[in-house]
């Protein structure tokens, strides 16, 4: 009974410690949760400014540019996807990853050979682990990015798109930060830029645009920038995304030790309780003994 006892003490002490790792953490991702929305919120409008300044470039004029027009026939295209360096995220960067591999895999249903970019030491270490080929990566940055880093990572992806055999289509492949609660791996394709004017309903008045000297230049200029700010805003949402997810990971885990500390609890003082009764019974026969002793002698 005593050695059970000891083992029961022995977990409780692990859990316990186990359990301040996990508060700490979730603490601190729910900390650190708050400033990552104030960033999505402050990029998001830009990025979508000037993803509609640059698809009204594309679709009101009769440019034809490289950026904007689809390849006749697309031969390569390149996948950037966005996981976390660390874990203890629950199914945070299994989900991207998996989202990769469906748009991996649905571009090379058509055909098309595929450029793997990755972001985030999780995706990095899984495609190694299979012998994957990978084009660019990137590590160390997933739960605090930096516009620095998003021009990093364009600048690589335009490269390999501008190239005289380089990929035919951009891809991105992130988690959006819906809620706390809900976060939803997504997948888009940056470039070519897709023409959504005639799904989209109209939205009041249409603005009119100037376009000074050509519309070549103003997309030659407007592109990359488009690129690094979509890049940027799909490398925060994938931050907040992270803290939320790993805020929500730890919160679990520490319900978990607690309610396993009470179990062993009720264990140890049933195996306590036991062990009391254990000595009782045998103080109980050894007086018991004494006693028919010493009738015998007398």
């Amino acid at each position: 009974m005593g050695a059970q006892l000891r083992i029961y003490r022995r977990r409780m002490r692990s859990v316990k410690a186990t359990k301040k790792i996990t508060r700490a953490m979730e603490l601190i991702s729910a900390s650190r949760i708050v400033k990552a929305q104030q960033r999505v919120a402050a990029s998001s409008p830009y990025a979508n400014e000037l993803t509609n300044a640059v698809s009204a470039v594309a679709t009101f004029s009769n440019t034809v540019h490289p950026l904007t027009s689809p390849a006749h026939n697309p031969k390569r295209a390149a996948v950037l996807v966005i996981t976390a360096d660390r874990g203890m995220a629950g199914a945070y960067s299994n989900a991207a990853i998996k989202e990769g591999d469906a748009v991996v895999a649905n571009l090379r249903g058509r055909g098309l050979e595929v450029d793997a970019y990755l972001i985030g030491r999780k995706a990095v270490n899984f495609y190694r682990f299979r012998n994957r080929a990978i084009a660019g990566s990137w590590t160390g940055f997933s739960d605090n990015p930096t516009f620095e880093n998003a021009k990093e990572v364009s600048s690589a992806l335009i490269e390999n798109f501008l190239g005289e055999s380089g990929a035919d289509e951009l891809h991105i492949v992130f988690t959006q930060f819906k809620s706390m609660i809900t976060q939803e791996p997504l997948s888009d394709q940056l470039l070519p830029l897709a023409d959504k004017s005639e799904s989209a309903e109209p939205r009041g008045i249409m603005p009119m645009y100037e376009f000074e000297s050509s519309a070549e230049g103003v997309l030659d200029a407007l592109l990359p920038r488009y690129v690094e700010a979509r890049v940027f805003n799909a490398l925060l949402q994938s931050a907040a995304s992270e803290h939320a997810a790993r805020r929500r990971a730890m919160k679990s885990a520490t319900d978990n030790a607690d309610e396993l500390i009470k179990s062993l609890t009720r264990l140890a003082n049933a195996a306590r309780q036991a062990e009391i009764t254990q000595e009782i019974s045998e103080i109980v026969g050894g007086a018991d003994a004494l006693a028919s002793a010493s009738a015998g002698s007398e």
